[in-house]
């Protein structure tokens, strides 16, 4: 055993020794929390791609209340592509406390124009208050939050375009000048007039063709100017060099240089390492790197992404879903920019074999200082118990993570966690103060789920909700240690989803935290010490 890893587990034995035993438990209350969301993606007999796409989730504050509330994406007429009905509005919860949300979509001015698909949120113009970018088919949308509970329509104005199938975005300042810069996942050259007949023809079943008859598309990157504007920078940075069929992006620091990278997952194309090299340009070492294709060499169906560390070695892993047969391929950080595929040593091969999962977050759930996975599970293919072995509706999934191993724990999750269903997007937030992580689902064509976290003998656990001091309030690419974990502050979570909630720690049995380090997106180091557990901490960044 190497020293690090030594000292890794004496510390978690240390730390984690006396907490109290537990299980992770959910309970599904979306109706009862007042969520009626149904994502309409008007599923068509000519199986259209984009209707088995859809749709991410958004968690975020937009009112500065303290509660996180909740964004939907939805769907729009075929082939008008057009938000015909109030039902394809996209729509905005806001929290009220005690578990129960409020339709505010026509209030706030967000119900949106065409065939959404991902969210992504952030604060990108410094004003304190959390904005949202949309990702659709042929027509992304960029909302402004004024800060009295409505959102200006800024895209045109902005200069963010439109025209071709963007399925997700994230949030993340590339150029280190404080100033939040927009990520754009593209997926494929797709048009109403396609009409290529997958499946059974002489049975007269028809299905989603695969994505390997569809032409991918590079990425989009806008720097943003600070006045308002964005500058569409992909040709000059290096992004849209590469072409592939992107689904999701997570950003980290992966090689700890002080400049945030971004990762991408590709739909059977290998994936994306977009390493920056702090000159405004990117080079694409996914292949180098280790994190392009699993072990196997071939690529898989890459769906949503998250880029954390799971093992607390303070180093940002990457996990990815992937439909049935191909796992959710594992990443760990090797240092030196380095990545090893440990998804069958991790554990999660063989709790993800069966499962073919959409979007995905490593989420302390019970709070013992090991964060564990969700994963939203679903088939692509409605029809493919016709043609496979395989099950289009699946329930979500569970791994509780034990010092840095996964276990499947979904079938003592909750009474009705088991529950199949078509789900998509997900976000992850507590969203009922009492400092466990919930869960918000999107679900084709029903309604959406709500998790609560009510996991029993739960750990205790540390809230830090960042302010930049001069730029980038939201304080996007912030690094915080604390009690032997590393956590990133990141919206871009999961599968064309975001989670805008602060940085959360489980910490067992730890009723104070001795030391706690952050690292400003500027460059400053600010520690805090002896901080008590069990609370939600606002930390400022100094002036100096």
């Amino acid at each position: 055993m190497s020293k690090s890893a030594a000292g890794l587990l004496f510390l978690a034995s240390a730390l984690f020794s006396t907490s109290p035993a537990s299980g992770i438990r959910f309970r599904e209350i979306a109706r009862a929390a007042g969520i009626q969301f149904v994502h309409q993606n008007h599923p068509t007999p000519r199986k259209h791609l984009i209707e088995t796409v859809p749709g991410g989730v958004a968690a975020f504050d937009y009112n500065n209340d303290g509660r996180i509330d909740l964004f939907f994406t939805n769907g729009a007429a075929i082939p008008s592509l057009e938000k015909e009905d109030a039902k394809y509005w996209n729509r905005l919860y806001r929290n009220d406390g005690g578990m129960k949300f409020t339709d505010v979509t026509a209030e706030a001015g967000v119900a949106g124009g065409g065939y959404s698909m991902g969210a992504a949120a952030a604060d990108f113009d410094n004003d304190g208050f959390v904005d949202l970018f949309v990702a659709g088919v042929r027509r992304n949308l960029l909302y402004r939050n004024r800060g009295d509970g409505t959102f200006e329509d800024l895209t045109a104005r902005a200069g963010i375009g439109s025209g071709v199938w963007s399925v997700a975005a994230g949030w993340f300042d590339y150029d280190n000048d404080g100033r939040l810069d927009l990520f754009v996942v593209n997926y494929v050259e797709w048009s109403l007039d396609y009409d290529r007949f997958c499946g059974d023809q002489s049975g007269g079943i028809r299905v989603y063709c695969h994505p390997k008859y569809f032409q991918g598309l590079p990425n989009t990157l806008y720097r943003n100017r600070g006045d308002g504007t964005f500058e569409d920078v992909s040709k000059k940075s290096g992004i849209a060099a590469l072409v592939g069929r992107g689904m999701s992006v997570g950003f980290a620091d992966y090689d700890d240089d002080g400049w945030v990278d971004a990762f991408v997952s590709n739909d059977n194309l290998p994936n994306f390492l977009f390493h920056n090299r702090g000159n405004g340009t990117f080079e694409e070492v996914g292949l180098l790197a280790g994190v392009a294709v699993p072990e196997s060499g071939r690529p898989v169906s890459g769906m949503g992404v998250d880029f954390r560390d799971y093992d607390n070695d303070g180093l940002p892993d990457i996990v990815i879903s992937a439909l049935a047969g191909e796992t959710f391929p594992t990443f760990r950080n090797e240092g030196k920019g380095f990545f090893r595929d440990v998804t069958y040593a991790s554990g999660v091969a063989a709790g993800s074999l069966q499962w073919s999962g959409w979007s995905i977050g490593l989420i302390d759930f019970d709070n013992d200082g090991w964060k564990d996975l969700f994963t939203a599970n679903s088939h692509v293919n409605d029809r493919i118990e016709q043609f496979e072995p395989r099950r289009y509706r699946q329930p979500n999934s569970v791994f509780k993570n034990t010092a840095g191993r996964f276990r499947d724990v979904s079938a003592t999750a909750g009474e009705d966690f088991g529950t199949p269903k078509p789900h998509r997007g997900s976000a992850f937030a507590d969203f009922d103060g009492d400092g466990r992580i919930d869960v918000a689902v999107a679900v084709l064509g029903e309604g959406a789920e709500l998790w609560q976290n009510v996991t029993p003998r739960s750990g205790r656990w540390l809230a830090l909700r960042l302010a930049g001091r001069r730029s980038n309030r939201d304080a996007i690419g912030a690094r915080v240690r604390a009690a032997g974990q590393t956590n990133i502050m990141t919206s871009s979570v999961g599968y064309a989803s975001s989670s805008q909630a602060g940085v959360h720690f489980g910490l067992g049995s730890l009723e104070k935290v001795g030391r706690i380090e952050i690292r400003w997106p500027s460059g400053k180091v600010q520690t805090l010490e002896n901080v008590e557990t069990n609370r939600v901490v606002n930390v400022t960044e100094p002036a100096e």
